[in-house]
């Protein structure tokens, strides 16, 4: 899509605001938003200025300005908005020197694709996320000078079986239970179906959507594999379509990785493959059907494992979902199927477009232009 076309959409739609959301280093959307009429081709040179100061572990206050330039290519429709409303994914540049920022997560993304490209290795790296997730009813915390605490809590945690809901009808699964029950013990399959599908509409491509593991409202949407940027592109609007479908219903989800103790955690296991001339290229004679590239690309992968995490499993929560015993990988290892390994090579095709490895120790907590 074109600045022109990005125009002539938001006069069809009779846009009135356009949303520039763009993703600071901890791996938040911000935002901020103009008037339709603030918006014109020149635009999409010129940028709109901010302050950068106000964002986590940019600029300091003496030098704040900074541009945001919005992509053509991401411009949709917001579906959440009260008013008509054109949303846009942006970069960030500097308005001296009018280049990259060199802190904005979307732009060393873009570097690391054209990266790969210059080695000649491959052209493109393909990611697939399977973000996890809790749906809460309720959400408490508080720390004050003397005390702190917290507490969730969701209509169909396994502790609230004994609770007086005038009447209560049961189905809340047990402990390490939750995987694929049908409803009434899966309440949540109408509310996921309509992230899906305004996911699909926003041109996610979504594969499978299902209860996971855990009880209290444990969820998996998973995506179709994209090329790196677009891939974080759309894990930022999945996060956004899931959390808003949740607002709607009056309830709170939840991304951390381990939000109850003594049970499942929150991963996103990544699928990723590299191809080049339309071709792939982790297909072979190797462990598990993999070719001596796969082999290699791995053990990058373990060697760097523990600094990886920094980026992968960033908060101090990650690392209570990286012990034994729920489905989380704890070693650094490959295996064809053995889900405690820190890698993993999915069997369930022989076809050499599927061979693939699947990275299990990310979470989605995690900034995905990063990680």
């Amino acid at each position: 899509m074109t600045p022109k076309d990005v125009l002539e959409m938001a006069k069809e739609n009779n846009v009135m605001m356009v949303d520039l959301k763009f993703i600071d280093f901890p791996g938040i959307w911000q935002h901020f938003s103009v008037p339709i009429v603030e918006l014109e081709e020149a635009s999409f040179e010129e940028g709109f200025g901010f302050d950068g100061s106000s964002i986590r572990g940019w600029k300091a206050i003496h030098a704040s300005d900074m541009l945001i330039l919005p992509d053509p290519s991401t411009a949709m429709m917001d579906p959440f908005r009260k008013y008509p409303t054109l949303s846009m994914i942006c970069n960030i540049v500097d308005p001296i020197t009018k280049e990259p920022y060199t802190r904005d997560p979307r732009h060393i993304a873009q570097k690391a694709a054209q990266y790969l490209k210059s080695t000649g290795l491959g052209d493109t790296a393909y990611f697939g996320p399977e973000a996890e997730f809790f749906i809460f009813d309720n959400v408490q915390f508080d720390t004050t000078a003397n005390s702190s605490f917290y507490m969730v809590d969701s209509i169909e945690g396994i502790w609230n079986s004994g609770r007086d809901e005038k009447p209560n009808l049961g189905y809340k699964p047990r402990h390490k239970e939750g995987y694929f029950p049908v409803p009434p013990t899966d309440k949540y399959e109408d509310m996921r179906t309509e992230m899906v599908d305004l996911m699909q509409k926003a041109g996610i491509h979504i594969e499978a959507q299902h209860h996971e593991v855990a009880t209290g409202g444990q969820a998996e949407i998973d995506m179709r594999y994209a090329p790196l940027v677009e891939q974080a592109d759309k894990l930022m609007l999945f996060k956004y379509i899931v959390k808003n479908v949740a607002y709607k219903y009056s309830k709170t989800v939840t991304f951390m990785p381990k939000p109850l103790f003594d049970d499942n955690g929150s991963g996103m296991h990544t699928h990723q493959s590299i191809w080049k001339g339309g071709k792939p290229l982790f297909a072979g004679d190797a462990y598990a059907g993999l070719s001596e590239m796969a082999m290699h690309y791995m053990g990058g992968i373990m060697k760097h494992a523990r600094s990886l995490a920094a980026l992968t499993n960033p908060t101090t929560n990650s690392y209570k979902r990286l012990v034994p015993g729920f489905e989380a990988p704890v070693n650094i290892a490959y295996s064809a199927r053995n889900r405690s390994a820190s890698l993993r090579i999915p069997m369930y095709s022989a076809n050499p477009k599927a061979k693939r490895i699947e990275v299990r120790f990310p979470d989605p907590s995690c900034n995905p232009y990063l990680a």
